[in-house]
C-alpha cells in the first residue's frame, strides 16, 4: 500500500457534508445495548477539570472530551480512541480516570464527519458509521489533537500517550506508525489484520517496521472477531522486528472485556488491563 496515505502530509477539505455530529452525546451510546448498570464505572469530576471542547480540525472544528487535573500542568497527554460507538460515556469516564492519574486526556469524536452519533440505534449502524471513516482522516485529526493540547499550555506533549478500544485499539497501532512523537500506546483488543480498502488501506500487521513508539497490546482469547492465530502471528511480527512492544492475553476473556457497561465486561482482566496500562506509560516516560 503507498505510504503516503498514512503520512503527515495535510489532509484535504472534508466533502460537502460537513460536520454531522457537532456535540457529544449525552449518556451511553444506544447502539451499545442496555447498560449493565451494576459493573458499569463512574468516575466523578471532583478535583477535575473535565468536559467538551472543540479541536480545529480540516474544515471546521471537532467535539471532544477533555479530563485534567483542576490545578496544575502542564500535564503528559494521553488520546483516547473511541470504541466502534463513538464518544459517549464510557470513553468521557475513561478520560476522567486518566486525569485522576495526573494525565490531560483528550478523547474527540472521530464519526464527527460521517455520522450524528447520537443517532446510532443498532450495530449495524454503528459498524456503518465506522466504515465511513478513513484511516488518513483519523491520523490528522489525532495530530491536530495534540496541536490543540499543546496550544492550551495545559498538555506536555514531549510525554505523549495513546489508548484506544475495540476500532481505537486498531487505530492505536497506526498511530505509532504515523506520528514519531508517541512515546507509548495501548491497545485493548484492535483489529490486527485485514483486507486492504480505500477506508483502510493498510493494518497494524502491515505497519510493524514503522511503528516508533512502544504498544501493549491486551486481547482476549475467546475474542470471536480477533482469533488467536492473528495476535499470534503480531506477535512473532514483532518480535521479528526487535520491537519493544508487548501482548498480553487473557483467557476465556471476549471482546471488550474492559467495557464495564456491557455484558463482555470481564472485571478481573479489565483491572489488570488498567494496571498494566498505567505501568506502561510510566516504563515509557509517559507520567
Amino acid at each position: 500500500m503507498d505510504a503516503d496515505l498514512l503520512s503527515l502530509r495535510p489532509l484535504a477539505a472534508p466533502n460537502r457534508r460537513g460536520f454531522l455530529t457537532t456535540t457529544l452525546i449525552a449518556g451511553f451510546t444506544v447502539a451499545a445495548g442496555p447498560v449493565q448498570a451494576q459493573t458499569a464505572i463512574s468516575t466523578p469530576a471532583t478535583g477535575l477539570t473535565a468536559g467538551e471542547v472543540e479541536i480545529p480540525v480540516a474544515g471546521g472544528k471537532l467535539p471532544a472530551y477533555r479530563a485534567m487535573p483542576a490545578s496544575g500542568g502542564p500535564f503528559p497527554v494521553v488520546l483516547v480512541v473511541q470504541e466502534i460507538f463513538g464518544v459517549h460515556e464510557y470513553i468521557k469516564d475513561t478520560c476522567r480516570r486518566f486525569a485522576k492519574e495526573g494525565y490531560m486526556a483528550i478523547a474527540p469524536e472521530l464519526y464527527a464527519r460521517h455520522a450524528d452519533v447520537k443517532a446510532l440505534n443498532s450495530m449495524d449502524a454503528a459498524r456503518a458509521a465506522m466504515g465511513k471513516v478513513p484511516d488518513q482522516e483519523v491520523m490528522a485529526d489525532l495530530d491536530s489533537a495534540v496541536a490543540w493540547a499543546k496550544s492550551t499550555g495545559s498538555g506536555n506533549t514531549d510525554k505523549l500517550a495513546i489508548t484506544g478500544f475495540c476500532w481505537g485499539g486498531r487505530i492505536v497501532w497506526l498511530y505509532t506508525a504515523h506520528n514519531p512523537n508517541v512515546d507509548a500506546g495501548v491497545a485493548w483488543y484492535g483489529r490486527l489484520e485485514g483486507t486492504p480498502s480505500p477506508i483502510n488501506p493498510t493494518h497494524p500487521i502491515d505497519q510493524v517496521a514503522k511503528m516508533r513508539g512502544a504498544v501493549l497490546g491486551l486481547y482476549g482469547e475467546a475474542d470471536a472477531g480477533i482469533p488467536m492465530a492473528s495476535v499470534e502471528k503480531m506477535r512473532a511480527a514483532l518480535k521479528a522486528a526487535g520491537k519493544a512492544d508487548e501482548i498480553v492475553t487473557y483467557k476465556d476473556a471476549p471482546h471488550a472485556f474492559h467495557a464495564d457497561y456491557r455484558p463482555s465486561y470481564r472485571k478481573e482482566p479489565a483491572e489488570d488491563g488498567w494496571k498494566r496500562a498505567l505501568a506502561w506509560f510510566k516504563k515509557h516516560g509517559v507520567a
